[in-house]
């Protein structure tokens, strides 16, 4: 941890353009889409691999504060369906975080199937590349998962690395372990995809205020 003050009530002067702090996340503001996604799902036969359509926003939020602690972030949606289809395969929103004052990521999921994750992870303010991690029964990068899907598909381990591209692309690589019912070794669901930006990030709150004043 960094050397917060000992005032836990002292909240720091944040700068009210998310975008200018966002550290290694800055690659990922925007709106991105991508036809290539790649999938590695279980099946009652084993596992299966098929390709996704996936568009995400990631959205700037203004600074949030505990206490004296700092985080800039971004705000996501991802929506995935299969390849001309249109009924939604895949739905997740929450935030990637950055912590300036310790090079701390954190990176947040929900889908709504009963399952939240917050995984996380270090790098510097200029890196291409970082990986973010969470596993079961931690109360820092944990896992909480309804009871359904603990009793059947209990997901053990998470972990998703993002790699910012030269030509303003960026991938991601994802495997989540998943202990499934019934069956002996676990399971490693893969998700890799290439985003290509649609559109630029809209300034946050704050900033926006500020640019219309």
């Amino acid at each position: 941890m960094a050397n917060f003050p000992k005032r836990l009530f002292d909240e720091p002067e944040a700068d009210p353009d998310t975008l200018a702090h966002l550290g290694p996340l800055r690659g990922l503001a925007g709106t991105w889409q991508s036809q290539t996604g790649n999938d590695d799902k279980p099946t009652a036969e084993g596992g299966e691999h098929q390709v996704f359509v996936e568009h995400i926003d990631l959205q700037p939020i203004d600074p949030q504060t505990n206490g004296p602690q700092l985080l800039y972030g971004l705000r996501y949606h991802t929506h995935i369906v299969k390849p001309g289809e249109v009924e939604t395969y895949h739905d997740q929103v929450g935030y990637w975080l950055w912590e300036p004052a310790t090079g701390r990521i954190l990176y947040s999921l929900t889908i709504p199937r009963g399952q939240i994750v917050l995984a996380e992870g270090m790098a510097t303010p200029n890196a291409t590349s970082f990986t973010v991690t969470a596993k079961r029964g931690s109360t820092e990068n944990g896992i909480c998962s309804g009871p359904f899907l603990e009793e059947n598909f209990r997901t053990e381990a998470f972990s998703v690395t993002v790699t910012l591209n030269g030509d303003g692309s960026w991938s991601y690589q994802e495997t989540t372990t998943l202990a499934i019912k019934g069956v002996e070794k676990p399971f490693e669901h893969t998700d890799q995809n290439r985003m290509v930006l649609v559109a630029p990030p809209r300034p946050n709150p704050l900033m926006a205020a500020k640019i219309t004043s």
